[in-house]
């Protein structure tokens, strides 16, 4: 089978499995749509500790409360696009340890797929629906000069963003594989990582914002090319073409958490479990 057909049967298998799943949440739709909004409601707490932040100060870091829900909307939607298609990926560890991810490498269906798809849950659509509804605020509040390639800059951060941040889910289960757990360094760089962009960079040092660019590029979820929209410089004097850059260090990184987990299948060596 070539590349381009072990992907289609990648996908084949994503849906097949995500779809199960979902039939499955909806067979309690009462039950589905509390737990909906209850995954809106508590990643809605963290926007309420912005709005609190700024009925105490005018600014942060410089920024005004727009322009820091314009960063809160993209890492949010960004990151839970990427929640949703691969947030199952922090349990790989548990799998490993009992046993049940062997099951997984004898059944015909892509391994990446059958992991990512596992436990498919509809409820993260919470946090989708909560970042863009701040998002969309943002856009309409924010005092921006826009024109035509500031206004197609937005969808292209939200897409790349959430490649990026499925790049980071990717690489940290490979990283598992290895570490034979370690689901928390996975969790440092992706829930942690939102969290992190939801601030301006201005407000951290600048080596933390040398290795959000340059050792994990999550700057290019919405750092980088916000800056641009918003127009301010970047910390570190990035070259004005960075801004655009986003969907190039999307691919870039999707293609080396590939590799990452292909080199992480093949050291794979069974628990015994």
């Amino acid at each position: 089978m070539g590349e381009r057909g072990a992907v289609a049967e990648g996908l084949r298998a994503y849906r097949l499995i995500a779809g199960m799943w979902v039939r499955s949440s909806m067979t309690y739709r009462a039950s589905f749509v509390v737990t909906v909004l209850g995954n809106l409601t508590v990643t809605g707490l963290d926007f309420v500790g912005i709005l609190l932040m700024f009925s105490q100060v005018d600014s942060l870091g410089g920024w005004s409360l727009p322009e820091v829900a314009f960063l809160y909307g993209l890492s949010v939607t960004s990151f839970g696009i990427a929640d949703l298609a691969f947030g199952s990926m922090d349990v790989l560890g548990a799998r490993m340890r009992d046993g049940s991810f062997d099951t997984l490498l004898v059944r015909p269906a892509p391994v990446l797929a059958q992991v990512g798809a596992d436990r498919f849950a509809l409820r993260r659509l919470g946090r989708i629906t909560q970042g863009a509804v701040v998002l969309g605020w943002a856009l309409v509040s924010v005092d921006v000069d826009w024109s035509a390639a500031k206004v197609l800059l937005v969808p292209v951060m939200v897409v790349s963003g959430a490649a990026i941040f499925s790049a980071v889910f990717v690489a940290g289960a490979a990283f598992q594989i290895y570490a034979q757990d370690a689901a928390e360094v996975q969790n440092a760089f992706t829930y942690g990582g939102t969290t992190l962009l939801q601030y301006p960079p201005t407000v951290f040092g600048k080596d933390l914002v040398r290795g959000a660019t340059f050792m994990v590029p999550l700057a290019f979820v919405n750092w980088v090319p916000a800056a641009h929209v918003l127009g301010r410089p970047y910390p570190i004097g990035l070259p004005g073409w960075a801004a655009f850059a986003s969907p190039l260090v999307a691919v870039v990184c999707c293609v080396l958490a590939g590799l990452a987990w292909r080199t992480g299948l093949r050291s794979y060596r069974s628990t015994g479990s």
